[in-house]
């Protein structure tokens, strides 16, 4: 028996980059009876503004929180200095063309680091290409799914279900089950009390 959790993330997003830590360190105490599948959500889809990281918002925000919690964490982030900050939507089309390759949580970490430490624009086909390459999937292939829009509609269709079908209104978010959601930051304590408890009333 295992558990489904689905985490809804933005890549522009800094705390969802802080959370995959704990995640991870709650994870390795179920020994694979925890499965996890990041899933996309977009903080300012299109045609929203997105951010600029001189503005007063992201400045203070990452001086008041993001950096003191990050060094807490042990954690090297930098607040990219893409202007303005790229949307998201082809980086998650990249992530499902980065899951029929094996590759979806490699993808997903990669597209932290590039955008939180190497300051890449993850909006760029090129970008994304590129960093596809570097964990080892199939770089033609790739960048043909992101051509032929392969994963348009299913990854619309994730958007939408994040968004109208379970109300998510921030990130990181985490669903269990499809049934219980858990906003915000969370420590790896919580997330195996709250893992061990579920496996627990789903064994009864």
């Amino acid at each position: 028996m295992s558990l489904q959790v689905q985490v809804f993330s933005d890549y522009v997003c800094p705390y969802c980059f802080l959370a995959e830590g704990p995640l991870n360190e709650a994870l390795a105490e179920f020994d694979g009876a925890v499965e996890v599948e990041w899933m996309p959500f977009e903080l300012r889809p299109y045609p929203t503004p997105t951010l600029e990281p001189d503005g007063d918002y992201l400045q203070n925000g990452w001086r008041d929180s993001i950096y003191p919690m990050a060094e807490r964490m042990g954690v090297h982030i930098v607040l990219p200095k893409v202007s303005p900050q790229p949307y998201t939507k082809l980086a998650f089309e990249g992530a499902l063309a980065a899951r029929d390759q094996g590759k979806a949580d490699e993808y997903n970490h990669r597209m932290f680091t590039a955008f939180f430490q190497d300051e890449l624009d993850i909006g760029n086909a090129d970008v994304l290409t590129d960093c596809a390459a570097e964990i080892g999937l199939d770089g033609k292939d790739f960048r043909a799914a992101l051509d032929d829009g392969l994963h348009k509609q299913e990854c619309e269709e994730q958007l939408r279900f994040g968004r109208d079908m379970l109300g998510i209104n921030s990130v990181p978010t985490f669903v269990i089950d499809n049934r219980l959601g858990i906003p915000g930051m969370v420590p790896k304590e919580t997330l195996v009390s709250v893992f061990r408890d579920q496996l627990a009333a789903a064994a009864e």
